[in-house]
């Protein structure tokens, strides 16, 4: 097939007896450039049998991307609510959400009518002017949150760089007379920051680290959890800021203790450091409280976000204490993109929602009826180790690689992630999944466990 190759495709609906049926007209929906290649047409109330087209779909996106992802054999073309579509119109629930960013799933009308009238009035302006949108978002996010002053970036990963970049700016500005004032990180074990280079820094795994070294210097990984280590290590006087998750999402789905986070806490108030929560995967509603360290009634110095942020579109996000705010001045960060009219509306859009107390009881609700189901089902089996989390942030720890799993239940019609060490299945599902499609996902999990047995043998 040529690189020039067409594909015409639309919202799939049904399968039927293993061949696909399309029910709806096409959308048009194209992939890849002009030219000759396969078109499907249908009109409405004919049905008309799909040709497989992930092989061709994925050997022409193997030769136009660099190999930077292992990803999945599965070419999604459609979802709504926790549902999404393959190009052969199989039929999925998602318990990713696009890796805990869907939070209100997909198509949600409140979203899609907060961007597409954006998107007709201003897009993109720069940071070099204001916008009422941007205002609107950063008030909301001051307004609820420990925060005074907000700083926005189109990731997770930009967002942990600013907060390297404002902590250290910070330690420079308390210590104006000082040589060498601290310039030094603490991370732990298992955690994860983001990949560029001083966020890679701040990440454990040594895998995502040496094929880049040298990165950032001046960073210890500590044991999560270790308060003893940190607070002899904080008490140096060595430490610009701590970075921590109150709960990892990609080390492993471990939730922090109250006495760690408050361990933290009180040492970098005597030594003058920064605590700073990451807050990426479990904040904005994720664990049933819309900032995850409310659970411990602890709070931090500076608070990245990122990912459910504007349901889908790039942001980011550092919030920061008016006592930070005030050691940045013009030109010390920035960003070209970061904080334009659509996004923020999309974020607006978002917060409105997920902030509600109903709507993070909800969560909290689920998260608990989810939990307890996933433990009777699958908590008698001898691979599952321990079931853990905490709202819908949910990792089943197993003693065999996971990856078998998540591609059985793949077959199956739902969709799950690892985590940790590539044994923790990590369910994270768009926060607005119903009981019913809970049942569901743990009953097709609960089918596809056999396949541990023989990733034991093997």
């Amino acid at each position: 097939m040529s690189s020039s190759s067409s594909f015409f495709l639309t919202n799939p609906f049904s399968s039927v007896s293993g061949s696909t049926h399309l029910r709806r007209p096409f959308n048009n929906v194209r992939y890849g450039g002009g030219g000759g290649g396969v078109r499907i047409a249908a009109s409405l109330n004919v049905e008309v049998q799909a040709p497989d087209l992930s092989k061709e779909v994925m050997e022409e996106s193997n030769k136009v991307f660099v190999g930077t992802y292992a990803r999945a054999p599965l070419v999604l073309s459609s979802g709504k609510g926790c549902k999404l579509y393959d190009i052969e119109g199989r039929e999925y629930l998602d318990l990713t959400s696009g890796i805990a960013v869907n939070a209100l799933g997909h198509g949600d009308p409140d979203w899609i009518r907060a961007v597409t009238q954006q998107a007709n009035i201003l897009t993109h302006v720069s940071n070099l002017y204001y916008s009422l949108p941007q205002l609107e978002l950063a008030k909301r996010l001051v307004a609820i949150s420990f925060a005074d002053r907000v700083f926005l970036s189109n990731s997770g990963t930009e967002a942990n760089e600013a907060a390297i970049k404002f902590a250290r700016k910070f330690q420079r500005f308390s210590h104006p007379d000082e040589k060498q004032p601290p310039v030094e990180f603490i991370a732990f074990s298992n955690c994860f920051h983001g990949r560029t280079m001083g966020a890679v820094a701040l990440t454990s795994k040594e895998y995502y680290r040496s094929p880049f070294e040298p990165v950032m210097p001046g960073v210890t990984f500590l044991e999560y959890g270790n308060v003893e280590a940190a607070k002899e290590l904080i008490q140096s006087g060595k430490i610009a800021a701590v970075f921590v998750e109150p709960i990892q999402g990609e080390g492993g789905i471990y939730s922090a203790t109250k006495e760690f986070l408050q361990a933290l806490r009180t040492a970098c108030d005597s030594a003058g450091s920064l605590l700073v929560f990451d807050e990426v995967q479990c904040g904005l509603g994720r664990t049933g409280h819309l900032w995850a360290h409310e659970a411990y009634d602890i709070y931090p110095d500076i608070m990245t976000l990122a990912k459910p942020l504007a349901g889908g579109l790039p942001i980011g996000a550092v919030l920061v204490t008016e006592r930070v705010a005030a050691a940045i001045n013009y030109g010390d960060h920035g960003s070209t993109f970061a904080g334009g009219p659509l996004v923020c509306n999309a974020a607006v859009a978002v917060l409105d929602k997920i902030s509600g107390p109903g709507f993070l009881a909800s969560v909290a609700k689920k998260g608990q009826y989810f939990m307890e189901l996933l433990v009777k089902k699958l908590g008698g089996n001898s691979h599952v180790r321990e079931v853990r989390g905490v709202g819908l942030i949910i990792g089943i720890d197993l003693d065999v690689p996971a990856s078998p799993l998540v591609e059985a239940c793949q077959q199956s019609g739902l969709l799950v992630l690892t985590a940790g060490k590539g044994n923790v299945v990590r369910l994270v599902p768009p926060l607005t999944i119903t009981e019913q499609e809970l049942d569901h996902a743990a009953e097709i999990l609960f089918n596809c466990l056999p396949v541990l047995e023989k990733t034991a043998k093997d």
